[in-house]
């Protein structure tokens, strides 16, 4: 048994698509306010994909850089700014943030119908309710573009994936590896969600083989570098990939190579869908970025005729 890619790069392009199509409805562009503090290579980089996919379907983007020596008041003046600012309907802040700056603090300046990037404690307790409501607002989980709120972006992109890949989730078994506020609690909660019955793998799991033996889909969140085996994987279970990790490899020709936190080689030889990394669940984070800022601007009431 050879697993089948999920393209990720293609579902994101299918996606940005659908974004463009949509922005083209819309009285006014929707815009996205990103914050960039210092000169972290790789900041720069996701910084720069961002704005260019922006670009590419029609959201306008707005930049503002800091160096290191920035500020967390003037960074949270700048944010209450930018909340009181009609043409911005999304804020990122780009993490993670130099050690003299509270992060919490900094998300939970932003206004959460603002939050695009799902981070805010309004935006994460309206996640884990179980309830088929958000206040007077019914959630359809199984539509996540229309739910009221904003979700984590990479969390969102792990089901969008999964639901564009035709993986039935209900009734599933599903292990998550890694519990982080950032991606492995949020997504275990959207499977909960989607009714699979849910378990977290962590550093304190004493079986972790075994309890991810037993999993029809499997989410690995953990950074750490190829730690899920051929052998942990069940025959025929969905493997996503959440990791990105550098390994060096002299035959690369920047000395490294980058991988999952799944041994790609192997699980794809049992599992009957696996990611690739690079080019699965990455592409999906900035896609799911752009839905969100997207949806944020159409809740402010920017469709053409209004």
């Amino acid at each position: 048994m050879s697993g089948e890619d999920i393209d990720g790069k293609a579902v994101a392009a299918t996606i940005r698509g659908e974004l463009k199509e949509r922005v083209s409805s819309l009285r006014s562009p929707p815009g996205l306010a990103v914050i960039l503090v210092g000169s972290r290579r790789d900041s720069q980089t996701y910084v720069r994909m961002k704005k260019k996919a922006c670009e590419e379907v029609g959201i306008q983007s707005f930049g503002f850089d800091y160096p290191d020596t920035v500020t967390e008041d003037e960074l949270l003046q700048k944010i209450a700014e930018l909340n009181s600012d009609d043409k911005v309907h999304g804020i990122l802040v780009q993490l993670p943030l130099p050690k003299h700056i509270n992060e919490d603090s900094i998300i939970e300046a932003v206004h959460p119908t603002k939050d695009v990037d799902g981070l805010h404690p309004r935006n994460n307790a309206a996640l884990c309710s179980t309830g088929t409501h958000v206040g007077a607002e019914k959630v359809d989980w199984a539509d996540l573009s229309s739910v009221p709120f904003h979700i984590p972006c990479t969390p969102q992109g792990c089901i969008e994936l999964l639901d564009r890949s035709g993986v039935e989730l209900k009734g599933k078994n599903a292990v998550v590896i890694g519990r982080s506020n950032l991606v492995g609690l949020p997504v275990a909660m959207l499977l909960m969600h989607r009714d699979a019955t849910v378990t977290i793998v962590h550093s304190k799991t004493t079986d972790a083989p075994g309890v991810v033996g037993r999993a029809d889909v499997v989410v690995a969140a953990v950074g750490r570098a190829e730690m899920v085996k051929k052998e942990w994987i069940k025959e025929g279970a969905v493997v996503i990939d959440v990791g990105i990790n550098s390994v060096d490899d002299a035959s690369a020709k920047r000395g490294y190579r980058l991988v999952g936190d799944v041994d790609y080689a192997g699980c794809k030889e049992v599992a009957s869908k696996i990611t690739p990394v690079p080019g699965g669940v990455g592409p999906m984070t900035i896609a799911m970025l752009l839905r969100n800022t997207v949806n944020s601007c159409v809740r402010s009431g920017a469709t053409k005729g209004e």
